[in-house]
């Protein structure tokens, strides 16, 4: 057969009728596995030449920084955490789905606040689960503190169920969820999504859904209002290094802005600007 790249190719199954379908798919099989690896590595080869550039918001810029972590990361010594001027607060996983609860939680929650850093819970939520049955899990699990941060929502499709959910489904589901814990977190909860779930489900519907904060993953990048709407938390990193912190996961870091979420709780300098949650240690 002529090979478009010149030269000839020669099929080695040709007369082989079975065994020679099951040559070709075998082979079909390794050149998917070959394509998806290759794209898997220049993915991976994009994201450290980014980071490899990328300055992370300064403290003058961004004079309130922080973390999220959940039990990738171990025992955490908050102690030390509260030590470094890049951690003013720290947003902890919690819960995710119907049934879930993270097991450093409670004790993360607990030594946070004694640490005195300003502390926040986050439930990922699963398109495979009724919004309500998720609710009931974040209100059996995350302790009501009124100096807290609002109740933050990850709502990504790294990690979830294979679902791809409708928007119209994704609103009511977050709308019942958001009915299930408002009487025990009333305050406007922080959605966490990447880019790709902000363009498919948020822009152009943020009246479908529950009113909310907006912390957007934005790696090596500052986003730009235009693409997102105003964003409060930037997260701009997933492979944070801090001391106090030897888990094998790393933290993520993201910086907020005033615009309602860190007011009560900090007292802004004159140059704060958005924010982003700091690093994140899923």
């Amino acid at each position: 057969m002529y090979h478009p790249c010149g030269g000839e190719t020669v099929r080695s199954d040709v007369g082989l009728g079975e065994k020679g379908a099951a040559v070709r798919k075998w082979v079909k099989a390794i050149s998917i596995g070959t394509v998806i690896l290759a794209a898997a590595c220049a993915a991976y080869m994009t994201y450290e030449t980014e980071m490899a550039r990328f300055n992370p918001p300064s403290l003058a810029d961004y004079p309130i920084q922080g973390i999220d972590v959940s039990h990738h990361q171990g025992d955490i010594d908050w102690p030390r955490l509260a030590s470094l001027p890049n951690v003013r607060f720290a947003i902890m996983k919690s819960t995710e789905g119907g049934d879930f609860r993270d097991k450093k939680f409670a004790e993360n929650w607990r030594r946070a606040g004694e640490a005195g850093i300003v502390r926040g819970a986050y439930h990922f939520f699963t398109f495979c689960r009724p919004g309500r049955d998720q609710a009931e899990n974040v209100v059996a699990t995350v302790p009501p503190d009124p100096a807290a941060l609002p109740v933050a929502v990850d709502i990504e499709f790294h990690g979830n169920c294979g679902k791809v959910p409708a928007v119209d489904e994704l609103a009511n589901e977050l709308n019942a969820f958001m009915d299930g814990i408002k009487e025990t977190f009333p305050d406007k909860p922080i959605f966490y999504v990447t880019q790709e779930v902000y363009d498919r489900y948020l822009r152009g519907n943020e009246n479908r859904f529950p009113k909310h904060h907006l912390w957007l993953r934005s790696i090596a990048r500052e986003p730009k209002q235009e693409d997102c709407g105003r964003w409060s938390i930037w997260q701009f990193a997933d492979n944070g290094k801090l001391e106090g912190i030897q888990g094998s996961g790393r933290p993520e870091c993201p910086v907020p802005v005033g615009d309602g979420i860190f007011p009560s709780v900090f007292r802004f300098g004159r140059r704060v600007r958005q924010a982003r949650a700091g690093t994140r240690w899923a």
